[in-house]
């Protein structure tokens, strides 16, 4: 597995080691050991989400007030711009976003720790996402960004 930082240097884009021969590929999607030496991250995941959306679609920006998740995202159908936006005040790039291109063809994941709002426009046709998260979806917390806020850098 492959580590490169972002922009935002807590926000990380892991790139499995796929095994690729004449009947398909394989790749291991998460192995806590590796992704813990590798990242010097140990999340703890509860939870497995599983999305399907159409073209242009935009999912987010989400976040949650109290029981914040961390989320490990990756596409396994299409192809998405995924959002982070930094919500944490002390830090240098509050306010700030990353994003980059998921694939299944790239099969590139996204680490999205504590703190920020994350978010989605699918680019092809359909789009699968599946996404880790360390805590509980918690509807009454949730909160949501505007894509085009004025005051995201």
């Amino acid at each position: 597995m492959k580590v490169q930082s972002t922009a935002i240097p807590d926000v990380l884009l892991i790139e499995p080691k796929v095994f690729q021969d004449q009947r398909g590929f394989f790749l291991e999607s998460y192995n806590a050991r590796t992704f813990e030496q590798e990242t010097g991250i140990t999340p703890h995941f509860v939870q497995d989400n599983h999305s399907r959306s159409v073209y242009n679609a935009l999912r987010g920006l989400h976040y949650q007030i109290q029981q914040p998740q961390a989320k490990l995202v990756r596409v396994i159908v299409g192809e998405i711009f995924d959002v982070a936006v930094d919500l944490r005040q002390s830090s240098p790039t509050f306010g700030q976003w990353t994003g980059h291109y998921l694939s299944a063809d790239n099969k590139t994941q996204m680490w999205i720790p504590v703190g920020f709002a994350h978010g989605f426009l699918v680019v092809s046709e359909i789009a699968e996402v599946l996404y880790k998260t360390n805590d509980y979806y918690a509807p009454q917390h949730e909160r949501c960004l505007l894509w085009n806020d004025a005051k995201l850098g």
